[in-house]
């Protein structure tokens, strides 16, 4: 599950992405226009510039702004960075692999087999979804259930 960290996150990045190349962004604008606690995200910003996806200058003119284009950033960097592993749970997890205290043999574990297939299901997703992707359907209108219904019964 995406934590609250990691919405702010993807929100904060989606915002920058709107900025003409060199153009930057200071906390507060971001915070403001994405109803986001100032101090929260500043501990964001900061774990995704030092991961290298953001930049930051500071003076006039400063702020922060993407590193690179929006289609060279892939979303499951970005929440790995900010949620840690995309595995439900720490047994299939590719990059946290713990083995289950109740667990006696997590080659046979049905549970765990299930869930290192949801986990690649998502990585299959976030690992190829860049944030242009993200950006450009984020702006596709979404049908109402009414608006839907009535495309069917046509």
């Amino acid at each position: 599950m995406l934590t609250k960290k990691g919405k702010y996150g993807l929100k904060a990045l989606v915002d920058l992405a709107a900025l003409a190349p060199g153009e930057t962004a200071f906390i507060n604008e971001i915070a403001s226009r994405n109803n986001i606690p100032k101090k929260f995200l500043d501990t964001i910003l900061l774990e995704l510039r030092n991961s290298g996806i953001l930049r930051s200058k500071k003076g006039p003119g400063g702020g922060y702004s993407l590193s690179r284009p929006a289609a060279d950033i892939r979303i499951g960097h970005v929440v790995r960075t900010l949620d840690g592993p995309l595995a439900p749970i720490r047994c299939a997890s590719r990059t946290a692999y713990e083995i289950c205290d109740d667990c006696n043999d997590p080659e046979t574990c049905e549970v765990r087999r299930s869930m290192t297939t949801v986990r690649d299901a998502i990585a299959d997703i976030l690992d190829t979804m860049t944030l242009e992707d993200f950006v450009r359907s984020a702006r596709i209108p979404r049908m109402s259930e009414g608006e839907m219904v009535e495309n069917l019964a046509g």
